[in-house]
C-alpha cells in the first residue's frame, strides 16, 4: 500500500560510566572510626572470654555430679513437676465456677470495720458469726444509706448556716412544711424595717415609739399620737427610743420565733399522725387476712407499701402512695371511670358493695350448677337410648281438637 510506513533501527555504540550515572561509592564514602576513643553503645561488642577452652580437662570432669547425685536432682526434679501440676489443677478448679467464700474471714473483717469505725453495726443481739450473707448485705446497704444520709445532711447544715439570717428562717420554715412564705416574708420584712431604725434620727424616733405602744397595745391610736407630742415638748423622744427600740426588735424576733415555731408544732403533729397511720396499718395487715380474705406474704407486702410509702410524683407537686397514684392514673392518665366508680362504691358503701359481690357470685353459682345439671340429664337419656317421645309430656284432649287439614300440591 502506498500509505504504509516503514520503521528503521539505527544501532550506535555509546561508552557509558556507571560510576557517574550510579553514583558507586568510592573509598571517600567509607566511614572510618575516629582516632578519639569510640564510646560503647548498643552495637558495640565485648571480647569474648574465651579462657575456659584453655581449662584442662580434670577440672572439666570434676566438675560433673556422681550418678547418686543425678539421680537426686532427677527425682527432685520430677517431684517439682509433679506438685506444680497438682497445684496448676488446683488453680483450674479453683477458678471455674463460683469460688466459696470463707465466712469467718467475712466475720472478722467486719469486725475490723466496725472497731475502726468505717461501718455502724444494727442496733440488735445478734452476733455477727450468726450472719447469713444477706444479712451482711443488709448491713453494708443500712451503712451506704446512712453514709449518704449523713453527708446530705452535713450539706444542708453547712449551706443553712451561710444563708442570711433571714433566709435561714425562711429555709427552717419551709424545711418544717410551710407554705404561707408570704406571710413570714412579710413578718421578716417589717423585723427588717424595725431593725434599720435609727434612734438618733427625729423621723426614726416617733416611728420607734408609735410602733412599740402598737406592739404593747398601750391605747388607741388617738391616745399614742397623744402621748408622742407630750414627749416630743419635753424633748423626752430620743430617750424614749433609745429605751423602746431593743425591745422592740426583740418583740419583732419573737414574732418571727413564733411563726417558726408554730410552724415545728405543726411538723410534729403531722409525724406524730404519721406514725399512727403507719402502726395501724401495720397492725391490719400483720394477722395476714384483710376482712375474712386471707394474704399472701407478696400482696401483704404490696398493700402496707402501697399504703406507707409516698414513692410516687403526683400531680399537687408532692409525693403520695400507691393508692393516691392510682386513683390520679385511672381519672387523668389513663382514664377508667368504671374501675375509679367501683373503687368509689366500695369505698362509700362497703357493706352494700360486698353485698352485691355476694349477690352476684351466688346468681353465677346457680347458673353455673342448672347447666351441670341440664348437661348431666342429656348425657344421661343419650346413655340409655331414649328419646324425645319417651319423655312424660302431657297430651292434648283429642275432644277439644281439630284435626289438621291435609295440605297436598293442588289443595289451597
Amino acid at each position: 500500500m502506498a500509505d504504509q510506513i516503514q520503521e528503521t533501527t539505527t544501532v550506535s555504540e555509546v561508552d557509558l560510566n556507571l560510576d557517574e550515572i550510579l553514583g558507586t561509592p568510592g573509598a571517600e564514602n567509607i566511614m572510618l572510626p575516629s582516632t578519639e576513643e569510640a564510646k560503647p553503645n548498643m552495637f558495640s561488642s565485648k571480647p569474648v572470654d574465651t579462657s575456659f577452652l584453655d581449662k584442662p580437662i580434670d577440672d572439666a570432669e570434676d566438675a560433673k555430679p556422681s550418678a547418686v547425685e543425678a539421680s537426686k536432682q532427677l527425682d527432685e526434679i520430677v517431684n517439682d513437676e509433679i506438685e506444680s501440676d497438682d497445684s496448676d489443677e488446683d488453680t483450674v478448679k479453683s477458678t471455674t465456677g463460683r469460688p466459696r467464700v470463707d465466712k469467718n474471714g467475712v466475720v472478722e473483717l467486719t469486725n475490723k470495720l466496725i472497731e475502726k469505725g468505717l461501718i455502724l453495726p444494727f442496733d440488735e443481739d445478734k452476733p455477727l458469726d450468726k450472719y447469713t450473707l444477706q444479712d451482711f448485705e443488709e448491713l453494708i446497704e443500712a451503712n451506704f444509706t446512712e453514709k449518704a444520709k449523713s453527708i446530705q445532711n452535713k450539706t444542708y447544715k453547712e449551706f443553712y448556716e451561710s444563708l442570711p439570717e433571714e433566709l435561714q428562717y425562711a429555709a427552717k420554715y419551709v424545711a418544717d412544711g410551710g407554705g404561707d412564705l408570704k406571710s413570714l416574708f412579710r413578718t421578716l420584712a417589717a423585723v427588717e424595717e424595725v431593725k434599720a431604725l435609727d434612734p438618733t434620727e427625729e423621723g426614726d424616733q416617733e416611728n420607734i415609739i408609735r410602733s412599740y405602744l402598737h406592739a404593747t397595745r398601750f391605747g388607741t391610736a388617738e391616745e399614742i399620737e397623744e402621748e408622742i407630742d407630750g414627749w416630743r415638748d419635753r424633748g423626752e423622744l430620743e430617750a424614749k427610743a433609745n429605751k423602746f427600740k431593743p425591745k422592740l426588735d426583740a418583740m419583732q424576733e419573737q414574732m418571727v420565733a413564733y411563726q417558726l415555731q408554730q410552724q415545728e408544732e405543726m411538723k410534729r403533729q403531722q409525724e406524730a399522725r404519721a406514725q399512727h397511720y403507719m402502726a395501724s396499718v401495720y397492725e391490719v395487715l400483720e394477722p395476714g387476712e384483710v376482712n375474712g380474705v386471707r394474704l399472701d406474704r407478696k400482696t401483704q407486702a404490696m398493700l402496707y407499701a402501697g399504703l406507707v410509702q409516698p414513692a410516687y410524683p403526683s400531680m399537687s407537686g408532692r409525693n403520695t402512695n400507691l393508692l393516691g397514684h392510682l386513683l390520679e392514673k385511672y381519672q387523668y392518665v389513663e382514664p377508667n371511670h368504671g374501675l375509679i366508680a367501683e373503687a368509689l362504691w366500695l369505698l362509700a358503701d362497703p357493706d352494700g358493695y360486698k353485698s352485691k359481690i355476694k349477690e352476684s357470685a351466688k346468681k353465677e353459682t346457680t347458673e353455673k350448677h342448672v347447666r351441670m345439671l341440664k348437661t348431666e340429664q342429656a348425657n344421661k337419656l343419650a346413655s340409655t337410648g331414649q328419646g324425645d317421645n319417651d319423655i312424660d309430656t302431657p297430651k292434648p284432649n283429642k275432644r277439644n281438637a281439630i284435626p289438621r287439614p291435609a295440605q297436598g300440591f293442588f289443595k289451597r
